[in-house]
């Protein structure tokens, strides 16, 4: 079946979810697993599955819609959500949707002292959670003295609303009708925060719907598709094409820790037809398809994000699917999703230039004559820029950051100025208006063919007396040792004279006690290039933190620290 965009106008989110509602109201909308089977481990037979039509699920949201506007969470009343990835939590968020409240999403991951920073940035009037979460709202209520409205997802020993009571109450009065503006603020989703603090994005009802149009675009999806969902926001997105949404076993927090055996019998299964995924989950399924033979033959469209592609990984899935299936790896940030994208038959054809030393491809935007999104590699510095200037621009083929505007990229952080004067630049139009765009963060160079090359985060590039080297761009090299699983280059010292520190984890198997021969071998390398020939010192690692989100990205701040230990530097990067 060929795969059609659908146009969506970025103000038709209500209309779009209403005609999905009643187009497909008999057909399922999502399956989620209830309990695990005892002794049955290991095949989607252990999951008590159950299913939630379109039908029904419109007649939970218009129940919450209801309810909620009774209790006092409408227009514009920011509501904290921590509702489990089961079929009430696209409930919630699209009956918040409805009545013009402004759900607050973070990764519980974070950890609680970070999440409790983020909450109390934003002065939330309501509250929906699941039981623990009610207990870490009573035990800091300082910091959520403000909410007014409390729901528990589940049974409630502190008063409150039930999700459950909401329900009832709902379905006993007229759903709930609000007139929404394109401009009106629909969500504020933060940031992991794995390269610096949290930071409010907000997404207004025509952005986030841009965002749906450019996914659409970029990928293509055949009417009714099946889809395995391990990001929940991409669960929105999805339901809003219509699709049905299968829940696999995964816990979001910690996607790695996926059994991608189990998560190749759900595909099969239910017949998935499309998976959106980081590199941490595809990882592991790709090394069991690889290794039983196993085939997905539904399986037509797979979607890396949220981290750079491993190459290896997506040849991996790719031998599994049929020869019509496509594999994308797309990019984008929390405040620009998406912006790029790759599919395998041309990523495939990077790899040479990717070992070598030139960054990792993840692809073009939508032509400007398609699209409103526009790209640009400005020079690196860490000072703010207020006021876009034409000579900010960087030559063809030169390392620059990433800056986009578009419909899809967020104008503002909530309630954080600091953060909007680092991140956004504005230009003045000839019409008088304002465009403004954002700074992502990332390090890339355009090629002729109008691709990007991603290189790194400007805030961990290694700084060092000869100039500054960027650690994608580097890692890569090292990547193709047969016996390190990955790198991650960091900085030692202080900034303008820092040593470069290549730290590395082993493959599965591999005696640490090798490490000796290893680090000649990967000095070796670096010699062969002139971008990583700075690299003369290399640590083995026990297994590299990273981000909570996509369990992908390498947190090499901490990793900095620790090499710093290491090589005995002080706090303050003098050698001691």
């Amino acid at each position: 079946m060929s795969a059609v965009p659908v146009r969506t106008e970025p103000e038709d989110l209500d209309l779009l979810l209403a005609r999905q509602l009643a187009k497909s109201a008999d057909l399922p909308a999502v399956s989620y697993p209830t309990a695990r089977a005892r002794n049955r481990v290991g095949t989607a037979d252990a999951l008590a599955f159950r299913a939630l039509t379109f039908r029904e699920l419109g007649e939970r949201i218009d129940a919450y819609a209801t309810a909620f506007a009774e209790v006092g969470i409408t227009e514009g009343v920011k509501t904290i959500v921590m509702v489990r990835p089961d079929p009430d939590l696209f409930a919630v968020i699209f009956a918040l949707f409805r009545v013009g409240a402004v759900p607050v999403v973070v990764d519980p991951g974070m950890g609680v002292r970070r999440m409790l920073h983020c909450f109390r940035s934003v002065g939330a009037e309501a509250f929906i959670g699941v039981p623990i979460a009610h207990l870490v709202r009573l035990a800091a209520r300082r910091t959520f003295r403000q909410v007014r409205v409390h729901v528990t997802a589940g049974r409630s020993y502190w008063g409150g609303y039930t999700l459950t009571d909401l329900a009832a109450r709902g379905r006993r009065a007229a759903p709930a009708v609000v007139e929404h503006l394109p401009g009106d603020l629909l969500m504020i989703a933060f940031t992991t925060g794995s390269t610096g603090p949290a930071k409010g994005v907000e997404f207004t009802r025509a952005g986030f719907a841009a965002s749906l149009r450019v996914v659409t675009d970029l990928h293509g999806r055949a009417d009714g598709f099946t889809s395995l969902v391990t990001v929940p926001l991409f669960g929105l997105f999805d339901l809003l094409q219509g699709a049905h949404l299968v829940l696999g076993p995964v816990d979001p927090v910690r996607v790695s820790d996926a059994d991608p055996a189990l998560l190749a019998d759900v595909a099969a299964t239910f017949a998935v037809t499309d998976l959106t995924a980081s590199p941490a989950l595809l990882r592991p399924l790709g090394e069991h398809l690889r290794r039983t033979g196993t085939e997905l033959p539904t399986l037509t469209t797979v979607i890396s994000m949220g981290a750079p592609a491993d190459l290896d990984t997506l040849d991996a899935i790719r031998e599994a699917l049929g020869s019509d299936a496509r594999v994308f790896t797309t990019y984008g940030a929390t405040e620009a999703l998406p912006l790029t994208t790759l599919e395998w038959s041309e990523l495939a054809q990077t790899r040479a230039q990717t070992l070598a030393g030139a960054g990792t491809c993840v692809g073009r935007a939508l032509p400007e004559s398609d699209s409103d999104t526009r790209i640009r590699i400005i020079r690196i510095t860490d000072d703010e820029i207020p006021w876009w200037k034409d000579d900010l621009e960087v030559q063809p083929g030169e390392v620059g950051e990433i800056v986009a505007t578009g419909a899809q990229v967020s104008k503002n952080y909530h309630r954080n100025p600091a953060a909007e004067a680092r991140a956004k630049i504005d230009e003045r139009l000839p019409d008088g208006t304002v465009r403004r765009w954002h700074r992502v963060g990332d390090l890339a160079w355009r090629d002729d063919s109008a691709r990007l090359w991603f290189c790194g985060r400007i805030s961990q590039r290694v700084r060092t007396m000869a100039g500054d080297l960027f650690t994608v761009q580097c890692e890569q090299v090292f990547n193709t040792h047969p016996q390190v699983r990955r790198t991650a280059l960091v900085g030692v010292g202080r900034p303008g004279a820092q040593v470069p520190v290549l730290c590395y984890e082993l493959r599965d198997g591999v005696d640490p006690a090798e490490t000796t021969r290893i680090d000649r071998e990967l000095w070796q390398l670096a010699t062969e290039y002139e971008i990583t020939k700075p690299i003369r010192v290399f640590l083995h690692h026990s297994g590299f933190p990273v981000d909570i989100r996509h369990n992908a990205k390498i947190g090499r701040e901490e990793l900095a620290v620790w090499a710093a230990g290491q090589l005995g530097y002080d706090h303050e990067g003098k050698q001691q």
